[in-house]
């Protein structure tokens, strides 16, 4: 047992889950949901905030009865036991990680430049930043896990300062602004693509299962555990909701397709002029530069857990410069991704990858329903919400993405044959 003063208070409970879900996503994908989802982008954001909140029921009555720092790993050996599906399952998660990693780069490599140009080559620019803060990143995480948690501390508070300052001040710039009328029921795309839309941004809610890694800490659990998940969830959706409102009543859809990876940037623009452009995009570094760091480490203890687990090989639980060799692993394959695919195909894997996760840590609270406490109906929903989810997005995506839905099919492939194969190897 940890010491008293050692431990997670409520109050830092809710600023795990609130931090990883308001960490690069909302920066990454606000323009795609848009895009996608036109006017009808704060509803697209309410679907994907639903789905969330209800698969954070399955979250909590787990992390009550199994809490331990493996998190959603653990969760699903105990839902299915050590076996190849649950390995491949916690594969997935893994790549998952690296996944949003790359769209946290992303997101730096697109908002970076317009502070600061290295070169008259705006795409080489982004490469550049991308692939640099990976590496910065990789860097700090080898130096010391102290100074990570750290700068996310710092990090959660300036970003939701700024976020919330942008909400006030952009409600006020409402006020006679021609474009309020993009939000009229008329604007919206038709509900088939609304869900799908936030099925697509379904990554900038993935974070609030950082709080089953401290389950373990918290204080008062029985009480606190809930809390936690359920205020920081309801919290990030009435604020993606309100800064979806904000966005699509502040700027033309034209202005926000042509600035679609920095459009959070652009809505400050008309309100505060340069200087709020300028600060959004330093709360977009900060917050992507964190999320960074976090998910980082997240992903290499994922794999850690994994090998532990006798899910991969053991190799993995050898250590490099006192960390994990998943760090290093975890970072390479990071940079490869962030500089061979587009934005919207690394959220569609992330999304896809994250709403089957989801639906099976869903499904095993209903397996486990019995020992949780569980009403049973609640996470059957979840699984079946997840797996309608993951089938809608694959399908609007098949039209207008094939790219990212063939990655997103061959990820779940490759992690189904890597734990098949690891798992004959060791039995000869």
């Amino acid at each position: 047992m940890p010491k008293e003063e050692s431990k997670i208070k409520l109050r830092d409970a809710i600023s795990i889950g609130i931090g990883g879900m308001v960490g690069g996503g909302i920066f990454a994908v606000l323009g795609l949901a848009v895009s996608l989802a036109k006017g009808g982008t704060p509803v697209a954001f309410l679907f994907a905030g639903i789905l969330a909140l209800i698969t954070s029921y399955s979250y909590v009555k787990l992390s009550k009865t199994y809490p331990d720092r493996g998190g959603t790993v653990k969760f699903i050996n105990k839902g299915f036991g050590i076996s190849i599906f649950s390995g491949a399952i916690n594969n997935l998660l893994w790549v998952s990680y690296i996944i949003m990693l790359s769209l946290y780069a992303s997101a730096f490599g697109s908002y970076a430049p317009n502070l600061l140009e290295i070169t008259a080559h705006k795409t080489l620019d982004f490469h550049i930043y991308a692939s640099g803060i990976i590496i910065l990143a990789t860097v700090i995480n080898y130096y010391s896990i102290t100074v990570v948690g750290k700068i996310e501390s710092y990090a959660v508070i300036i970003k939701l300062v700024i976020l919330i300052s942008f909400i006030f001040i952009g409600a006020y710039g409402l006020i006679g602004n021609p474009n309020i009328s993009q939000l009229a029921v008329s604007q919206w795309e038709s509900p088939i693509k609304l869900f799908a839309g936030g099925m697509v941004i379904f990554v900038a809610y993935e974070g609030f299962e950082l709080i089953a890694n401290a389950a373990p800490d918290i204080i008062n659990p029985e009480k606190n555990i809930p809390r936690a998940y359920y205020y920081s969830v309801i919290f990030v959706i009435l604020l993606y909701i309100i800064i979806a409102f904000v966005t699509v009543g502040s700027l033309p859809f034209s202005k926000i397709a042509t600035a679609q990876d920095y459009v959070l940037a652009e809505a400050a623009e008309p309100m505060l002029g340069k200087i709020g452009f300028s600060i959004i995009t330093v709360a977009a570094l900060i917050s992507t530069f964190s999320a960074i760091n976090a998910s980082l480490y997240g992903g290499s203890r994922v794999n850690f857990e994994i090998a532990q687990d006798d899910e991969l090989p053991h190799n993995f639980l050898s250590q490099l410069w006192n960390q994990p060799i998943g760090l290093l692993i975890t970072a390479i394959a990071t940079l490869v991704l962030v500089n061979i695919l587009d934005l919207e195909s690394i959220s569609t894997a992330g999304s896809v990858g994250f709403l089957l996760i989801f639906g099976i840590v869903n499904l095993a609270g209903y397996r486990r329903a019995k020992e949780t406490g569980s009403k049973k109906s609640i996470p059957l929903i979840g699984f079946i919400l997840c797996l309608i989810a993951t089938a809608t997005l694959l399908q609007q995506q098949y039209t207008s993405n094939i790219l990212g839905v063939i990655i997103s099919l061959s990820i779940i492939i490759f992690c189904f044959l890597v734990e098949w194969i690891y798992k004959k190897t060791e039995k000869k």
